[in-house]
């Protein structure tokens, strides 16, 4: 109570200012009460303070309170609609551009597809692989041990995970191409077996696989060519009615027609779905040594001593006839569907095109010479290889080497890459679809007849393509050899096109 009144008295005494207090004042309001009014005193300037700078905040929120609504007030219903349009347009053409970028890079994709696959049909296409390439380092090469006498041909599965090999033991093994793992060997029997034996029993000079992976056939020196079940190495059919030893097969892409060749000097035509023969076409004036087909109905054929490389036209029934080579001619591999390249015992390696009779490129002694002074002869061409639809092939002889090439613009000249050591006689390469690696069955002597001076154990070399160093897997010896590439993703880094001159 005493508290109310001082501070009444206060405030009295606030607002009225220079006005004198009435009534007689007493002695204790004179001493002790002067220090208990200016203790009231200084709480009650607190108390106003206070309340002031609340009613000065209070006051600032309703300002912007009342700012705020003004701004509210100020939009229309009509403006609000536009903005609110505005910012659904801007989030559609967000996604239509999203949308378009998406589209404009599939477009480009299909039409960078369409244009490889018409290129390839034509026979234009052209990869510039061979820049990539480094030599391996002999050092890391590794073996690998399952024929008993020397690899006669090899083939590599589609999708690159295992490789099928043969020999002159008349077996056939299968290998993981990764870590060079026997995973099933077909045995060889005996001659005179035939009846009983399933499998060959005699020398098994090629083999072909289907570009699905489908059917693997073989064909050996009893004229007999077989058809096997990739996957379970089951044996399917007998195809029979050459008249000599079968030198050749190879699948047409994308089907199931098997094309075969003889030392009867004949091609032969086979559905494999239907276990069926089709026709046989003439025309070599001696054995034919090699065979290869791509997707055309066509395929090509080397023709041995008669000389000539042979471009069989099934649908026409035609042939095209090319000569170049001065010996036997051994090998012969399809680049792309309108370029081809040979091998022969004259040491010489070609490049052909179907528009020409003559080589468009040749080089003489390929693989050097062998002999005494005054009686060098060139090393055998036994073996060529090409990846398709680029600019790189592979050539092998009985120098003890594997020699890789670059094909110049148009396929017009020849240039030695780095050659790869090996020892014995190179009788098969292949390259694998994507050009990762390359396969070479080696053997001590050729796949035809034994060869005087060829030395050492049969081979199947694998030369992986990548940044990282390559396996290599190997049949009755299996090497294994690093072949390294300057691009560090050498999967995108390989393929640039161009129109090839005709």
């Amino acid at each position: 109570m005493s508290s109310f009144f001082i501070k009444k008295k206060s405030g009295s005494a606030v607002s009225g200012k220079g006005e004198k207090a009435g009534g007689p004042k007493r002695k204790g309001d004179g001493d002790g009460g002067k220090g208990r009014t200016k203790k009231f005193s200084k709480r009650l300037n607190e108390e106003i303070s206070s309340e002031s700078e609340n009613e000065g905040n209070e006051g600032a929120n309703r300002k912007r309170k009342g700012n705020e609504q003004d701004e509210e007030i100020e939009e229309t219903p009509q403006e609000k609609k536009l903005r609110l349009a505005k910012l659904y347009l801007d989030q559609l053409r967000e996604q239509e551009e999203k949308k378009a970028e998406d589209e404009e890079f599939e477009s480009d994709l299909i039409a960078g597809r369409l244009q490889e696959d018409v290129l390839d049909q034509k026979g234009k296409l052209q990869r510039l692989i061979a820049k990539e390439l480094i030599a391996p380092d002999p050092a890391e090469i590794r073996l690998l041990r399952g024929h008993k006498l020397s690899v006669t041909c090899l083939v590599i599965t589609p999708d690159e995970k295992y490789i099928f090999s043969a020999s002159k033991d008349c077996s056939i093994i299968k290998w993981e191409a990764e870590s060079g793992k026997k995973v099933q060997k077909i045995a060889g029997g005996r001659k005179g077996t035939e009846d009983r034996h399933i499998g060959h029993t005699a020398h098994i000079l090629c083999m072909a696989i289907s570009s699905d992976g489908k059917y693997l056939a073989t064909g050996d020196m009893n004229k007999l060519i077989m058809i096997w079940e990739p996957a379970t190495c089951k044996h399917l059919y007998k195809f029979t009615g050459h008249r000599d030893a079968v030198s050749g097969l190879a699948f047409r892409r994308g089907t199931h027609d098997l094309y075969s060749a003889s030392h009867d000097r004949s091609v032969k035509v086979w559905n494999v779905d239907e276990n069926a023969y089709v026709e046989t076409l003439f025309g070599h004036q001696d054995v034919i040594t090699g065979l290869d087909c791509l997707g055309r109905e066509r395929c090509v054929t080397a023709g041995g001593r008669d000389r000539t490389v042979r471009v069989w036209k099934i649908a026409e029934e035609s042939q095209l006839v090319f000569q170049g080579h001065e010996g036997s001619i051994d090998c012969v591999q399809l680049i792309n569907e309108e370029h081809m390249v040979s091998g022969g015992d004259d040491g010489c390696l070609c490049v052909w095109s179907v528009h020409k009779k003559r080589p468009v490129s040749k080089v003489k002694q390929a693989h050097g010479l062998h002999g005494s002074a005054g009686l060098e002869a060139a090393n055998w061409v036994s073996s060529v290889a090409a990846l398709h639809n680029s600019d790189t092939v592979a050539s092998g002889s009985h120098n003890s080497a594997v020699q890789l090439w670059k094909c110049g613009q148009g396929f017009r000249d020849l240039k030695p890459l780095f050659s790869i050591p090996l020892v014995g006689f190179v009788n098969s390469l292949k390259f694998s679809n994507s050009g990762k690696f390359l396969v070479a069955g080696v053997g001590q002597e050729h796949r035809i007849a034994a060869i005087q001076g060829a030395v050492s154990s049969p081979l199947v070399q694998h030369h992986r393509q990548t940044a990282a160093p390559c396996r290599t897997t190997c049949t009755q010896t299996v090497t294994t050899t690093v072949l390294n590439t300057t691009s560090p993703s050498p999967k995108t880094a390989v393929v640039s096109y161009q129109t090839v001159m005709e």
